[in-house]
This record gives structure tokens, C-alpha cells and sequence, in this order.
């Protein structure tokens, strides 16, 4: 069964991203640019010292990687992606498409359960970075739409929305009147999301996640990070249980300040 789709990663995006994105990314890129994609459940991988202190890192101005933007649509939309307590020391973070079939499979089967049993606990964070694949004509239109919503802090109702709805829109010659539909429902200002989808304010910032994603090693979707492991596909709600409560119970690192 395939649990995931798969795209040759790009190397001319925009060299920019917000800080989150960017710090974490840059982190994961030296420890997995050389890893090939697995094709199991998942791998063991060297990832987690460099997850944490990319997502403990102080706020930077610019990296080796390429200036951070500041802008206020960037920096909103940033944080809008983010869920979860800010205490919490592990983090779950989602690579993915919003027109891919195998995403949608796995937020109906294990999203929910797991902002349910980790998230509102504070037990973890969890992040989405996009990953549009240009095999799906109408993924980058979608992360705009969610980006543009997260901008406003709506970007996990509108992300419910897209997969919820994808049948429907998946195969449209046109979408701009259902994701202007669905953004409606989210309860965000219609004229300022209009006005950031029209002049694809969020554009850099989704060519930024797909640049950083595949220099980390992501070549399919949905690909997702947990402490020391990385997760391909649409694996079942117990893999990432058993994920996640391992990497809870993991020693904390110590501190080198």
C-alpha cells in the first residue's frame, strides 16, 4: 500500500524563512541531507540534538542559511502554524501537502488523537511546515489560503477545512470560490485574507519550508519529525503513539551553558 507521495525536491526556492521554520530546519539539514528516504514505518536517525536546540535557539537576525524576513505577515503566519504549550520539550513536526491524498488520510486517522492526547495535555508542540508538490495543481493555492489564515491565528481551522473538504476540491479546474468559502467558515476578515491571498504574501514563506524540507532529507508527504525519529507516510495512530512516548520518556540532554 503507498502511504505517501513523492516529488523530486527543488533547489531554486527563496533562500528565506521565519524563525522557527529556519532554526529548526537548518538544524535538521546537517544531520539528515545525506539520509535516503526510508521505506519502513520509521528510521532511527540523530535528529534529536539538533531538533532541540533548534527549537530552544534564541531568536536570530540571520544564519549561514540566508536572512530571516521580519515582516509582520511572516512573522504572524509563523507563529499561527505553531500549536501547544511552549514549555513543552518535544515536538511533532508535520511536512506536508494539503492536496495529497495520504496527508488527508492521516489527519482524519491520527490528528485529531493526537492534539487530544498530547498537545492539550502540554505535553508536546506541534508545527507544519509545507511541502506543495507541483504533482498537485492546486497544493500551493491551498497553502496559501492556510498560510494567509494563519496569519490571523486560524491557520489549524482552516487546515481542517482543506483536508475535510478535499474530495470535493481536489479535482476543480478552479478553487479560489471554495477555499474563499472555507476561509469564511473559519471566521477570519475577508478583505485581509483576501488581500494576502491576491498578492501571495505567504508565497516566500511556503517556498522557504519546501527549500529547507528537502535539504533535510524530505523527498515525499506527509514526512513528520518526532525527538530522534522521522516518520514517513500515513502510518497508523500507534506508530506515532509509540513514537511520541518514547520520545517523551527520553533522558533529557544536558544542559553545555
Amino acid at each position: 500500500m503507498r502511504l505517501r507521495h513523492a516529488e523530486p525536491a527543488h533547489a531554486n526556492a527563496p533562500s528565506t524563512m521565519p524563525q522557527f521554520a529556519l532554526s529548526l530546519l537548518v538544524a535538521l539539514t546537517a544531520v539528515l541531507a545525506n539520509c535516503a528516504p526510508s521505506h519502513g514505518a520509521n528510521k532511527e536517525a540523530t535528529a534529536a540534538a539538533a531538533t532541540n536546540a533548534a527549537t530552544n535557539a534564541p531568536a536570530s537576525t540571520g544564519s549561514a542559511a540566508g536572512d530571516m524576513p521580519h515582516d509582520s505577515v511572516s512573522d504572524a503566519a509563523d507563529r499561527g502554524r505553531i500549536m501547544g504549550d511552549s514549555t513543552a520539550k518535544v515536538w511533532l513536526v508535520i511536512v506536508s501537502d494539503f492536496q495529497c491524498p495520504f496527508c488527508k488520510q492521516w489527519h482524519d486517522e491520527s490528528f485529531a488523537k493526537i492534539v487530544d492526547a498530547y498537545v492539550k495535555p502540554g505535553k508536546i508542540r506541534v508545527a507544519y511546515l509545507n511541502f506543495p508538490l507541483n504533482m498537485h495543481p492546486h497544493a500551493q493555492e491551498a497553502a496559501e489560503a492556510a498560510m494567509c489564515a494563519s496569519v490571523q491565528g486560524k491557520f489549524w481551522q482552516m487546515q481542517n477545512a482543506l483536508f475535510g473538504t478535499q474530495n470535493a476540491w481536489a479535482e476543480k479546474p478552479s478553487v479560489s470560490t471554495t477555499f474563499d468559502s472555507l476561509a469564511t467558515s473559519t471566521g477570519v476578515s475577508m478583505p485581509a485574507w483576501r488581500q494576502c491571498v491576491s498578492s501571495h504574501a505567504t508565497a516566500a514563506l511556503i517556498a522557504a519550508d519546501r527549500e529547507r524540507t528537502g535539504r533535510a532529507g524530505v523527498r515525499s508527504t506527509p514526512t513528520f519529525f518526532v525527538g530522534n525519529r522521522v516518520v514517513e507516510g500515513a502510518q497508523p495512530y500507534d506508530i506515532f503513539r509509540a513514537t511520541i512516548d518514547s520520545a517523551l520518556a527520553a533522558p533529557a540532554k544536558p544542559s553545555t551553558h
